[in-house]
């Protein structure tokens, strides 16, 4: 790990623990916090001395990092921040800062004809209204869901340079459906994030099929330099293009869906479609519409369906339409135990 990820590390777990004041906190006690904390992040043993934490208190108390952080000692001993609201995450930008951000964004506006800016458009406009709500002193008008709490997402960055640099992942993972951990070498081809959850895609071997992992079940990642990596040429875009979500069933032949969507959730489902094989096949008298999807059915597929309740009604095929029943006289009957 790079030193400066590592202190970055190192100064976020600081902060999460002075932001518990349900508790104290000994500077050994903040030692074994980012010992743990470091420990999760690498998959090793990774022990942090009194000298580098004690240095790293003095850093977030300074300008030097732009924290400015109100780190005290009581009774000689606890540490704590002594404005209880206080967090590095929420370091308003200086003006230095908004001036540098303002311009990179200008110059990179320029490229908008280009087909890259598709990629970073959306990262432009969550700068662009950070800038404004610094200048205004107002609340961000965009607001984009997100789950912190979420497990696994520290095992990002090793994934991806694993990914670029085609190293073997040696993974402990634990599956929803297994009470016990499973370590196994992974060949990993990309990581795809799906529904504000991200997936590890590759395979266990080159006989076995595409798999999918959650990264939050991931328990720790280790590498296999001795084993060669599966060098294929993976397409994600096609191997993809006929699902929902992640879960691709290869035994599977993509195949025609046919809905009927009422009055209220059609023009929902007109003007953003559920997949992009969405075509419109028929508007009727009374609002609702008739559209057909080609696609493989997985659970994914199924999960969205089921989320517009009454409103949607599997016409074609048979069998997925028995399926849609029988969950839905299941919950019926739930409520009506």
């Amino acid at each position: 790990m790079a030193q400066n990820k590592n202190a970055l590390i190192r100064y976020k777990t600081i902060d999460k623990c002075l932001q518990n004041h349900y508790r104290t906190w000994t500077l050994d006690e903040l030692i074994d916090a980012v010992s743990d904390a470091l420990y999760e992040y690498e998959g090793k043993e990774n022990p942090v001395s009194k000298r580098t934490i004690q240095l790293d208190i003095q850093l977030m108390r300074s300008e030097k990092l732009g924290y400015n952080a109100p780190i005290v000692v009581y009774d000689k001993k606890y540490y704590k921040y002594e404005d209880e609201e206080f967090t590095i995450t929420d370091i308003p930008l200086t003006e230095t800062d908004i001036n540098v951000l303002t311009e990179t964004v200008s110059m990179l506006k320029q490229f908008k004809d280009f087909s890259l800016f598709s990629d970073v458009s959306d990262i432009l406009q969550r700068l662009e209204d950070k800038i404004y709500a610094e200048k205004s002193h107002t609340q961000p008008v965009i607001h984009l869901d997100k789950n912190e709490n979420l497990k696994g997402l520290h095992f990002l960055d090793a994934l991806y340079q694993a990914i670029i640099k085609k190293v073997v992942l040696k993974i402990t993972y634990k599956s929803f459906t297994s009470r016990d951990e499973n370590t196994f070498l992974f060949h990993a081809f990309i990581l795809k994030e799906f529904n504000n959850r991200w997936f590890l895609v590759g395979k266990k071997r080159k006989q076995a099929p595409i798999s999918n992992l959650a990264l939050d079940r991931i328990i720790a990642i280790d590498y296999d330099f001795r084993t060669p990596y599966i060098d294929e040429e993976f397409d994600a875009e096609k191997f993809y293009k006929n699902v929902v979500g992640v879960t691709v069933n290869t035994g599977l032949q993509p195949r025609k869906i046919e809905l009927w969507i009422d009055a209220i959730n059609a023009p929902y489902v007109v003007t953003k479609p559920l997949h992009n094989s969405q075509r419109l096949i028929k508007t009727n008298d009374n609002g609702s519409i008739i559209i057909h999807l080609f696609l493989v059915e997985n659970y994914e597929l199924e999960r969205l369906l089921l989320g517009f309740g009454s409103g949607l009604r599997v016409l074609h095929p048979e069998t997925l339409s028995k399926r849609i029943f029988l969950i839905l006289d299941t919950a019926l009957k739930n409520y009506s135990e």
